[in-house]
């Protein structure tokens, strides 16, 4: 069974269509949503995660609706923006969002140790690397070892050793189970997925593995690739 399928689906966001009849499958692994800024990646992690009022279409997640109160548990989800108190320390944090979720204490715990945070967990989040408050928000996404891991632009604005370490990070979580969904409009970082999803103007224009989209092109890398798949479309 896929992690994800969506059918025709199709958002329309203050009288502009953003996504319009898009499909997609989404299986396990590390998948990563590549593509500019504003053309729709946000939305269609919205979409997935059952927060975004949709127009048109199906988003299955796990074998159910997406939004669904099935999937509340089996879910992981962390925005762009932060969302993570900035007064708590790491563990305060981890505890308070358990609790929200009906999770035991001891999840806290293993959420700060698996993004390699335990020796901070006593840290006040204020006063963290850029790094490690993105750490943070993944710990929170990670509570109740949810089946599929949706991530919006996580590593944007880190330098390259922290985005070299949190992507081998999303590799473990896929190699322990959890299927991975990646945003970024940093084509370097396309080497990095199992699987890719090309993005442009609300449209998907590629699928596949990193190498097997660039045969298909004739590229050397991902953002040549992508380049001629956007001239060739025009």
């Amino acid at each position: 069974m896929s992690t994800v399928e969506v059918a025709g689906l199709r958002v329309v966001r203050g009288g502009r269509v953003v996504l319009d009849g898009l499909d997609l499958t989404i299986g396990p692994g590390v998948t990563g949503l590549l593509g500019p800024s504003g053309c729709g990646k946000s939305t269609l992690l919205r979409s997935i995660v059952g927060v975004q009022r949709v127009a048109g279409g199906t988003v299955t997640v796990l074998g159910a609706p997406a939004g669904s109160a099935a999937l509340r548990d089996r879910v992981g989800y962390q925005t762009q923006s932060s969302s993570v108190y900035d007064d708590l320390t790491v563990l305060e944090n981890l505890r308070f969002f358990a609790r929200v979720l009906g999770i035991g204490p001891a999840a806290a715990d293993e959420a700060a140790a698996s993004v390699d945070l335990g020796g901070h967990r006593d840290a006040v989040v204020g006063r963290l690397s850029g790094g490690q408050r993105s750490r943070v928000g993944l710990a929170v996404a990670l509570l109740g070892s949810p089946e599929l891991l949706v991530l919006d632009e996580p590593t944007v604005g880190l330098d390259p050793v922290l985005r070299r370490d949190l992507w081998a990070l999303f590799h473990r979580i896929a190699t322990a189970g959890t299927a991975v969904l990646v945003s970024s409009h940093v084509m370097d970082e396309a080497e990095r997925c199992d699987d890719l999803l090309l993005m442009r103007e609300g449209r998907i224009i590629a699928q596949g593995a990193p190498s097997a989209i660039k045969q298909r092109q004739g590229a050397p890398d991902i953002e040549t690739a992508f380049l001629a798949l956007v001239e060739g479309a025009e």
